[in-house]
């Protein structure tokens, strides 16, 4: 028997304050019955001792302190799941949203997902070849990791998601891959840029999107990222398949839980949010990996604006805290017209050491991506002295590195949207850019690797180079 409640006590905003409720639990469902027999959602938010607060999905317009009837579901916020959301869409709230009616559920999961023992996670192993060669070669995606994406306002990261969207994909397998994808505050021409994206492409059968647009109620943008994240886990843990997560943008996200806060009277922390919001965070980010005993995985691509593009923000600041490196994009690079303007040097990927190299990628990776990233970071100490002494008082070796740099940036780091390059592609690439160097700059690669890639001749034809010093250095050394 379910008892009902007759009256409201107080409404604040989307919240309505109800007392004297019994064996209430947080987090749990509530049906909300208007005077003309109309049903809104609500669910638990704030419990103490017989007072409840109630979050109202649909807003606390026209709701009457003495009419409204109030009835508790006893379950938390579930999400009905089959296989048949792939290739569905739906709103923040897991309710779909393409016309095509409702899932045919074989079960309903509670959003907040299951509690993991950590001793059941197995360590990530094993790439996603996102086809972006400054991903895949200097910040591999790591299967089971959480690879967030820095961004900042202007910038083109949801471009960028939706290619990674487009060419994901696992090498090594012949399990399922699927890809979740959920937009957070949204406008509905973003909105509408993702769907067509995705249907132009032909990639639907294997997607499951969540939209929640700028104008949907903050409860459903706080929801969002938890039901995709339901999707996800069910896709792996029950159908064996891969599941990369992308979702954008963590910061609007961070909003809705400072706005949602502020609602609830509670004592602002750093810059207006919840002192709580490292653990908010963490139950999403928490929510990837591997489990011991499954053959599926979720991986995570969390992307966030940095407002100002300033790192330190709680939002960018309290993510890396938690994730496993992080992909930066970098404005000056977006201006050269550059994309994906990832910029490699403050970018990582804490996990890629295990998931690269001899049966993974390629006996060589490992090497290529330290002496690649020794040799952009000197050019970046070259440019520093170029803007004190000029270009032409620059060493010979120096002016190499220049060439480099250049070439790196036009050849290496933009490739356009369009562009899906293997692993062997992007590799292959990045031996021929360091053949424009001296072999003798090349300190982070051992001779045997050398003598197997590097081809100085090669690269000169490739890109043009008008002016071989290294090859006349050489000759003259042979003299």
């Amino acid at each position: 028997m379910t008892l009902q409640y007759v009256g409201l006590n107080d409404i604040n905003g989307s919240l309505v304050v109800l007392d004297h409720v019994k064996d209430a639990s947080y987090d749990e469902m509530v049906e909300l019955t208007l005077q003309d027999g109309s049903a809104r959602s609500g669910r638990i938010v704030e419990i103490d001792g017989e007072r409840a607060v109630i979050q109202v999905f649909e807003g606390t317009n026209t709701l009457s302190l003495k009419n409204t009837k109030t009835r508790l579901l006893g379950h938390p916020l579930e999400l009905p799941v089959s296989m048949e959301i792939l290739g569905r869409v739906f709103n923040g709230a897991g309710k779909p949203i393409d016309g095509l009616g409702d899932i045919y559920a074989t079960e309903s999961k509670d959003i907040n997902g299951l509690p993991l023992n950590p001793v059941s996670r197995v360590y990530p192993r094993n790439y996603i070849n996102t086809g972006i060669s400054s991903i895949d070669a200097l910040t591999t995606l790591i299967r089971g990791q959480k690879l967030p994406i820095f961004s900042g306002s202007g910038l083109p990261h949801n471009q960028l998601a939706v290619q990674i969207v487009k060419q994901a994909q696992i090498a090594d397998s012949d399990q399922g891959f699927a890809v979740v994808f959920a937009a957070m505050g949204v406008t509905h021409d973003v909105s509408n840029y993702f769907r067509k994206s995705f249907e132009e492409a032909g990639i639907m059968d294997h997607v499951v999107m969540f939209l929640n647009l700028a104008n949907d109620p903050i409860i459903e943008r706080i929801l969002t990222p938890r039901c995709a994240l339901t999707a996800a886990e069910y896709l792996a843990f029950q159908h064996d398949m891969h599941v990369l997560v992308i979702y954008t943008d963590v910061t609007s996200y961070c909003e809705a839980v400072r706005e949602f806060s502020s609602s609830k009277g509670e004592i602002p922390a750093r810059k207006g949010y919840p002192g709580y919001l490292y653990s908010d965070l963490a139950s999403l980010y928490e929510r990837a990996g591997i489990a011991k005993g499954a053959k599926g995985s979720v991986t995570q691509i969390p992307i966030l604006t940095m407002p100002n593009n300033d790192i330190t923000h709680p939002v960018p600041d309290l993510t890396g805290y938690i994730t496993e490196g992080q992909i930066t994009l970098d404005p000056e690079l977006s201006q050269l017209g550059i994309f994906p303007p990832v910029n490699v040097l403050p970018s990582l990927s804490r996990l890629m050491k295990d998931g690269i190299g001899e049966g993974y990628t390629r006996g060589d990776h490992q090497d290529l991506a330290n002496q690649l990233f020794a040799a952009y970071a000197h050019v970046q100490d070259v440019k520093a002295l170029t803007s004190v002494i000029g270009e032409d008082e620059l060493s010979e070796t120096d002016k190499k590195f220049m060439t480099f740099g250049r070439l790196f940036e036009q050849h290496f780091l933009n490739q356009g949207s369009d562009t899906n390059r293997s692993i062997n592609e992007t590799l292959d690439l990045g031996w021929t850019l360091l053949s424009v160097l001296p072999r003798n700059a090349l300190d982070r690669v051992d001779d045997q690797l050398l003598d197997q890639y590097y081809d100085h001749q090669k690269a000169v034809n490739l890109f043009g180079l008008k002016e071989d010093f290294v090859i006349r250095e050489l000759q003259e050394a042979v003299k």
